[in-house]
């Protein structure tokens, strides 16, 4: 039984710092890098690249709507063409300065707003699956398990990593309970790391009315930006090498 770990990182802004990248870096096995649209500019991607590539953990892009004022948390009304070049644009940017680091690309996950939308909406996941495709077909789509993303991802040929989040709180329906409502996001490590390893062992996760749910995983989420996220993490891991889980990146077991 494996599990890959990710995190969401290279959010910081100018001046403006923003999560514990360094010591989750010496956590999880898979680094989700903003791209300069939601969070993050050229030298922190640079950085945070840099970074990664030193800890030997696996990079993927992170793209969000281009919305830096809200943390790219806010749902936009863009055309599927404008979508797609928006996604396009900004895993061709972290690629960049990828490929300046001799790092691979190793995946691709939407942020925040973006992700709950393509988990959805047919039209939007088609976008962000084409830009995907367009760059480079062998890069893993990570998203949420029966959405719309990974649907179509699938019917382009693309390999996806089914995500769960350890510190995020379910709908019976299998989405994510909204940021606003009580309970939706988890923030007792211990919580977290119960969490964790029943959704990993088990198949299943409890959602945030107590109902329990069917959840296939290939790699699961902690959020750079909630506070104390390098504890959580540390303890997730812990509490999921304790039940006999192996931590791997999703290149390693996703071929």
């Amino acid at each position: 039984m494996r599990i890959d770990l990710n995190c969401d990182m290279g959010e910081s802004f100018g001046r403006y710092a923003l999560g514990q990248d360094e010591a989750l870096l010496r956590v999880v096995t898979s680094a989700n890098i903003a791209c300069g649209l939601h969070a993050g500019d050229p030298v922190v991607m640079a950085r945070t690249l840099e970074s990664a590539k030193q800890s030997r953990v696996a990079v993927g892009a992170h793209p969000g709507y281009p919305d830096l004022q809200g943390f790219g948390r806010r749902n936009l009304t863009l055309a599927p063409h404008e979508l797609e070049a928006f996604v396009l644009y900004q895993i061709g940017a972290l690629a960049a300065f990828a490929r300046a680091s001799g790092v691979p690309l190793v995946h691709v996950k939407p942020h925040g707003a973006l992700y709950n939308t393509v988990a959805r909406d047919a039209r939007s996941a088609q976008a962000v699956a084409q830009a995907v495709a367009a760059f480079d077909p062998g890069l893993i789509v990570v998203t949420l398990p029966g959405s719309a993303l990974e649907q179509t991802a699938r019917a382009l040929g693309l390999r996806v990593a089914r995500e769960g989040f350890a510190d995020r709180a379910y709908c019976a329906d299998g989405s994510l309970a909204p940021r606003n409502e009580p309970g939706a996001v988890i923030h007792d490590p211990a919580q977290a790391a119960t969490r964790a390893v029943q959704m990993v062992t088990s198949g299943r996760v409890e959602t945030i009315d107590g109902s329990l749910i069917l959840l296939q995983l290939d790699t699961l989420c902690i959020h750079g930006d909630t506070p104390g996220a390098a504890a959580m993490a540390a303890q997730v891991r812990a509490a999921l090498e304790s039940a006999g889980v192996r931590i791997a990146p999703l290149n390693e077991d996703l071929g």
